[in-house]
Formats: structure tokens, C-alpha cells, sequence
């Protein structure tokens, strides 16, 4: 237990930010976090301080006096966490990390420049590059800001060669990739956390599905032993290349065995939501160990684990108890359609009872619309 005038500063204010001050009231640290929105739901656990996350008075005000500054989303502009190691901050995960997390085409580099696959792609900036891209990528394809799109936004699924001139103008004619479209098994992330002592931990794969580009469920632990391994050494080589300290996210696609990488996350992630419940130590609780120099928790799991989203509206709290091992976490978020107002996780003793309880759950999820 820490003393309570440990404090942690968090850029932004939602959901995330939420759980990570559950994890800190239980380990007895103070949070202080920023949004633009005054009823952000992580106001509801810690002090809220209003304002943009990138409005430098309203950083430092979030800043002053904490032990250590951390962000929630990738969306935070690096700027703001840049802006505060250079007045002496401790800023963890590294800015550097949450900068190429914010670019697809600087992620794809640093892939390569630890050799970890990825889909083949090229950069888009004008009408000659997007002829180029496509002679080399062919169709289907996916063209991809390099920026932005979150939940599957600024991403168009592109099969007929016709069509990528207008899907280029309509996500801007600049700053985008095309991307080899994946004939991907299934979509999985690991989750890994890194000590300010070098120690690194990581969370059995977790396997994904996704509607519409938003996750919809999560479950855990799913995977072969040498994708594991796989996955580990990917963590270890990223962890190692930004001297990171922090939980990291990493999203995969297994193809045909061969684990390429899609994306990452410098933060806690909406797929090791189910962490909380299934297992020892959750996302939340060691990203704060690490970021406070405390040693991580095991990440044992203590069952077969499920997460499901609640996207646009709660299901009927009374009908989640009667789901043997499922436990419903509430935002406070208002509902509405496309967002996400809460999340269940759903514990069992093994994956076949798993599943079995996630479809139970799923026809209690009401429709997003």
C-alpha cells in the first residue's frame, strides 16, 4: 500500500481512466485527470480538471504536484506529454511511444526496423503515390489515415482498383496508407506491462472480434504455446526499442500461423478489460506499478475469461446475475448508439463453458441500433 499523497495525473477522462482509478483507490494513490468534457466518467473516482488536452495551463494544473503523469487513450496529442518532460515531469509511458502509436506509417517502420512482419503497405500523399501503392498492393486492399480512426473510423475496404480514387479524396487525398487486406484466421492482442526496472510481464493472448469496427468481444486465453512465445518476444523487441514503462497493447493479426502486426496502444486496452476478474493482477493495477517504480503483479489467469462490450445501451443488470461467473461494469456513460457504456466479463473453467456463456450474454447485450 502507498501513502496517500502518491498522486497520478491522467490525460483524459474516460472509461479507461475510470478503471485505472478503481485500480489506484485500491492501492491507495490519488488521481487527478484532465478532459474537455465535465461530466467525464472518470470524474466520478478522482478529481477532474476541465479543460483540452492540449491546453497547456490546463496540463500543468492536471501536472502539479503528481508523482507521475500517464494518458488513457492515444488520442492525447503528444505535445501535451512532450510539453511536461521538458519542464521536468515524469511522463510514462515515453511520449516517443505515444507519438508513433498516433502515426500507422511510423508504426510500420519501427516494425520493420525490428523485423516484425506487417501487412505490405504504402504511404499515400498525392493522385502519383496512390497509383504507385496500388501496381504494388493490388486488390483488395484497405486505405488507412495515418492518423486518427479509432473504432474503425478513416478506414475504407477497397476490391475494386475503380474505386480508390474517390475512397483517397474522401479520407482527405493525403497522409494515408494502402494496406494489403489481411486473409487473417483471427484477430488477437497482447497485452504486456514494463517496470521502470526493465521487468516485463505479459497476459495470454486474447483473441478479438469486431462489428462494424468496434470490438464486441474479447476472449482469453485462446492461443497455441509458440504463438504466445511469438507474441512475447514481439512485446519484449517494442518494450525494449522505447524504453517503455507502462502497459502496452498490441494488436496482431495470425495469418496462417505467421503473427503480423496491426496497430499499437501505449495504454491500458479495451481487450484486457477481462483482466480485472481473470486475472491476478489486472491491466490496470500493474500499469500503475509500473508507472510508480512498484513491482508487477503475477498475470496468472485464474480461468478461462470472456468480455463483452456494451455498445449504445446497458443490458438489464438483474439478467447478467443470473450468468454463472459474469460480472457487469457500468461507465456512466449516457447511452448512445455506437458508444461504449460499460462492458461484462465472464469467468468459467474452461473455454467450451466460456463460450457457452458469452452467447448467453450476448442475447442479453441490448441492439446498439
Amino acid at each position: 500500500m502507498l501513502h496517500a499523497v502518491s498522486t497520478v495525473a491522467v490525460l483524459g477522462g474516460g472509461q479507461l481512466g475510470l478503471m485505472l482509478g478503481e485500480a489506484a483507490r485500491r492501492l491507495g494513490v490519488d488521481v487527478r485527470y484532465l478532459d474537455p468534457a465535465p461530466d467525464a466518467c472518470a470524474g466520478a473516482i478522482g478529481t477532474l480538471v476541465v479543460g483540452a488536452l492540449d491546453d497547456e495551463a490546463a496540463v500543468f494544473e492536471t501536472a502539479f504536484g503528481a508523482d507521475v503523469v500517464t494518458y488513457e487513450w492515444e488520442g492525447v496529442p503528444a505535445w501535451s506529454a512532450r510539453v511536461l518532460v521538458d519542464t521536468e515531469h515524469i511522463v510514462l509511458p515515453p511520449p516517443d511511444a505515444l507519438a508513433v502509436a498516433q502515426d500507422r506509417l511510423l508504426e510500420k517502420r519501427v516494425a520493420g526496423e525490428l523485423a516484425i512482419p506487417t501487412a505490405d503497405y504504402r504511404p499515400i500523399d498525392d493522385a502519383e503515390d496512390a497509383a504507385d501503392a496500388l501496381s504494388a498492393i493490388g486488390v483488395p486492399a484497405v486505405l488507412k489515415t495515418r492518423r486518427g480512426g479509432y473504432d474503425g473510423k478513416g478506414q475504407r475496404v477497397i476490391h475494386d482498383p475503380r474505386a480508390l480514387d474517390d475512397a483517397v479524396a474522401e479520407l482527405g487525398g493525403r497522409g494515408l496508407l494502402l494496406e494489403r487486406l489481411v486473409p487473417f484466421r483471427r484477430e488477437l492482442s497482447i497485452l504486456a506491462a514494463r517496470g521502470r526496472d526493465g521487468a516485463v510481464v505479459t497476459w495470454p493472448l486474447v483473441e478479438n472480434h469486431h462489428e462494424r469496427g468496434i470490438l464486441r468481444t474479447s476472449l482469453a486465453p485462446v492461443c497455441e504455446p509458440e504463438h504466445q512465445t511469438r507474441a512475447d518476444e514481439v512485446a519484449a523487441a517494442i518494450l525494449t526499442r522505447f524504453d517503455y514503462v507502462g502497459v502496452l497493447a498490441i494488436e496482431l493479426f495470425d495469418a496462417d500461423g505467421e503473427l503480423l502486426l496491426n496497430e499499437l496502444a501505449p495504454r491500458v486496452h479495451n481487450s484486457g478489460h477481462w483482466t480485472i476478474e481473470g486475472s491476478r493482477t489486472s491491466q490496470f493495477e500493474n500499469h500503475l506499478r509500473a508507472i510508480l517504480g512498484l513491482p508487477l503483479g503475477s498475470t496468472d489467469v485464474v480461468g478461462a475469461a470472456g468480455m463483452l462490450n456494451c455498445i449504445g445501451a446497458l443490458p438489464d443488470p438483474f439478467l447478467v446475475e443470473t450468468v454463472p461467473g459474469a460480472v457487469l461494469h457500468e461507465y456512466g456513460k449516457r447511452p448512445r448508439p455506437g458508444r461504449k457504456v460499460g462492458h461484462v466479463t465472464v469467468l468459467a473453467d474452461s473455454p467450451a463453458v466460456r463460450d457457452d456463456r458469452v452467447e448467453e450474454l450476448r442475447a442479453l447485450l441490448p441492439s446498439d441500433g
